[in-house]
């Protein structure tokens, strides 16, 4: 039920979330936006707490479930990504980059998540 010591989705995730923190600061600094770079600030850093919290899971349907949240939050994130583009907050190429790395941590929590499904399916088909 624990992710790995070097955990590459939570590595992925925290990364993310120095380069959210830095585009709030960019967003409320440079272009006086403050209530998307809230929104995005609150969803795109709960992507990594939720898989902290994920590691410390009371059972494998909790794990699973935060991972869920996680990925939910990633999913968020591309919304207000896109809206920034959109508005011209944010420029192509950081909506490209951003939005990439959103993407491979959503791949990588799917992954997990599908991993242990096939996991508790398994042992419970043996039990």
């Amino acid at each position: 039920m624990s992710l790995q010591t070097d955990n590459v989705v939570m590595e992925k995730a925290e990364d993310f979330a120095i380069r959210i923190c830095k585009l709030n600061n960019y967003l409320v600094d440079t272009k006086h936006e403050k209530v998307i770079s809230n929104q995005i600030l609150r969803s795109g850093t709960s992507i990594g707490a939720n898989i902290a919290e994920a590691e410390f899971a009371e059972s494998t349907i909790d794990f699973v479930h935060k991972l869920k949240i996680s990925r939910k939050e990633a999913n968020e994130t591309k919304y207000w990504l896109r809206i920034l583009y959109r508005t011209g907050k944010i420029t192509e190429s950081e909506f490209k980059s951003m939005l990439f790395d959103c993407d491979l941590i959503i791949k990588l929590l799917t992954k997990i998540i599908l991993s242990c499904r096939n996991r508790q399916q398994s042992e419970n088909n043996e039990g």
